[in-house]
């Protein structure tokens, strides 16, 4: 169950009813920050990358992944960081082995179940594996878009259920949007009202190819039909973004990808 707190805003005054927001891990077990009840909300001025994310173990499976970090937004315009128990266990629902770990919104091992299936699938066969990692995947479930961050989360949220490990923001800033990298893949976030333009997909890809990876792009309002024909051209996937943070693919290479994920959860 979802872990609510009250939560005064220091700025108004005003007093808030705060209900933790519940995250899929990759076993599929619902995960939730511990709130502090005893610790007050503090107001959010400045914002660094890692202080964003907050560490949670999955009590399902052990694994740790870091999460977006609970804040609410006060009716003054206020932003309030909700203050985590970090010494608590994490609220989720199940049982299961603590086991160690790190990396934002990526664990380090794949489930039995995911290696089960993934063996399961007939050798030789065209198209196997691909049927196999997408059996041993739960289905996604992602965070409502309200705002560009909720957008970034959801992009990371996706990256990490297909399979890439290590999701981070990209060292490179990309013109437009917000750049997240993992392990072999860049991928772009673009939360901008007006459709990706070509030269948006084609800064993607050269900077993917410097750095020898693949590359995704997720686009809140789609492309423009010269960017989707650049992109089938270089395999570029592109998916939509609605507002439930589903990512939804346009061209191929993105049906593919989300069919097949990356095959890459083994250590």
């Amino acid at each position: 169950m979802a872990e609510t707190v009250p939560v005064r805003c220091p700025a108004c005054h005003r007093e808030h009813r705060y209900t933790a927001p519940v995250y899929p891990c990759v076993c599929g077990a619902p995960v939730g920050p511990p709130l502090d009840r005893d610790r007050a909300a503090t107001p959010v001025s400045h914002r660094v990358w890692q202080d964003d994310w907050v560490t949670v173990r999955c009590a399902s499976c052990g694994r740790s992944g870091e999460w977006p970090r609970p804040e609410l937004g006060c009716a003054c315009g206020t932003v309030l960081r909700v203050p985590v128990a970090e010494g608590r266990g994490p609220v989720a629902e199940g049982r299961g082995p603590v086991a160690e770990g790190r990396g934002p919104a990526a664990p380090d091992r794949g489930t039995d179940q995911e290696a089960d299936a993934a063996r399961a699938a007939t050798p030789g066969t065209p198209g196997a594996a691909a049927v196999g990692a997408a059996a041993a995947r739960p289905p996604f479930r992602s965070v409502t878009i309200r705002t560009a961050r909720d957008a970034v989360t959801a992009a990371a949220l996706y990256l990490r259920w297909l399979g890439y490990r290590d999701v981070r923001r990209a060292d490179q800033r990309p013109p437009s949007g917000i750049g997240l990298a993992a392990r072999g893949v860049l991928a772009q976030v673009d939360p901008a009202v007006r459709p990706a333009t070509l030269r948006d997909v084609e800064c993607l890809w050269l900077t993917a190819m410097t750095e020898s990876a693949d590359c995704l792009y997720f686009s809140l309002t789609g492309y423009a039909d010269d960017a989707r024909a650049r992109a089938d051209a270089l395999a570029v996937p592109l998916f939509v973004l609605d507002l439930t943070g589903t990512p939804r693919p346009v061209n191929a290479p993105a049906d593919a990808l989300a069919t097949g994920g990356t095959g890459d959860r083994a250590p």
